[in-house]
């Protein structure tokens, strides 16, 4: 099931849309501001973001300027006021994946929502570039330059979760769950483990890691080198 984060300061239109698009079969988070998206973001992974310009404090196109700043690469669909092309065209600049002018059709939106996660989707590419390396999803092997680099398939899924989620912190929790897609016991510690047999791989100096950081009492957070 696709996870919306919505973002709108508009309490009656966030319930109105919550309860449409959950009916649409998404599950919906809804936030009024910056500070309520930030912390979402911090506790869960999303599909999609539908972002309204208007918000108080930080606006919309700050935060989608923010997002993108940090590397996070989830597409942004922009809520805009009707006639507003410079705010539109500000928002695509800034990395917004599309913009829907208010007031909308709730099936428009849904059906806007449904082609930003299809052109998301067709184009993840199969070969994931951090740095120097080369992680290839469909024949599964991590090189480095034309070398290519021995890992465990575990390594490899749990390299994948960081590659395709960079600069989100994540949970041990989540992932074992997305590293595994199963249940697993709890208080499994091997996660650290893997961790750090990638450490050796990716980092100069595995015992100051620069890559795969530790958030101490919450996991870790993958941060390649900006290209």
């Amino acid at each position: 099931m696709r996870r919306i984060l919505l973002v709108d300061d508009d309490a009656r239109l966030r319930e109105l849309l919550t309860r449409y698009l959950t009916e649409q079969g998404f599950t919906v988070d809804a936030v009024a501001d910056g500070p309520g998206m930030d912390k979402a973001l911090s506790r869960r992974l999303y599909d999609i973001i539908i972002l309204d310009i208007m918000l108080p404090g930080e606006d919309g196109l700050s935060l989608c300027g923010r997002l993108r700043a940090e590397g996070r690469t989830l597409p942004v669909l922009m809520l805009t006021a009707k006639g507003d092309e410079a705010d539109r065209i500000t928002g695509l600049e800034l990395g917004a994946d599309d913009y829907l002018g208010k007031p909308f059709n709730p099936r428009e939106l849904v059906a806007r929502v449904n082609a930003v996660l299809r052109r998301h989707n067709g184009a993840t590419m199969s070969q994931l570039k951090f740095g120097p390396f080369v992680l290839d999803i469909q024949t599964r092997r991590l090189t480095i330059g034309d070398r290519p680099i021995d890992i465990t398939t575990a390594d490899f899924e749990l390299l994948r979760v960081f590659a395709t989620h960079p600069n989100q912190p994540l949970s041990r929790d989540t992932l074992m769950q997305l590293a595994r897609g199963r249940d697993y016991l709890p208080f499994d510690r091997s996660i650290d483990v893997r961790i750090s047999r990638l450490r050796r791989v990716l980092e100069s100096d595995p015992t100051h890691p620069q890559w795969i950081r530790t958030l101490w009492g919450s996991g870790y957070v993958f941060t390649p080198p900006q290209e």
